[in-house]
């Protein structure tokens, strides 16, 4: 899983926004939040699983433009 973590993070900037469009955001950041491995981040990553597709994906794009990673609980 952390190699999962470490390509998702070197992926260009505008890869990452096209993985936090509508459908794939959940599948993909979900995966990545999960694969942190902390309790607080694997909950938020089954939460964007089922959310993701529907509502979240806009607030990872806005943290992709605005930080230049998605939201995760340090």
């Amino acid at each position: 899983m952390a190699e999962f973590r470490k390509w998702m993070d070197e992926l260009p900037l505008w890869l990452k926004i096209v993985f936090a469009l509508p459908g794939i955001d959940g599948i993909m950041y979900g995966i990545y939040r999960i694969a942190k491995g902390d309790t607080p981040n694997l909950v938020l990553g089954i939460i964007w699983l089922v959310a993701g597709t529907m509502i979240t994906w806009v607030l990872d794009i806005a943290f992709l433009l605005w930080k230049g990673k998605v939201l995760e609980i340090e």
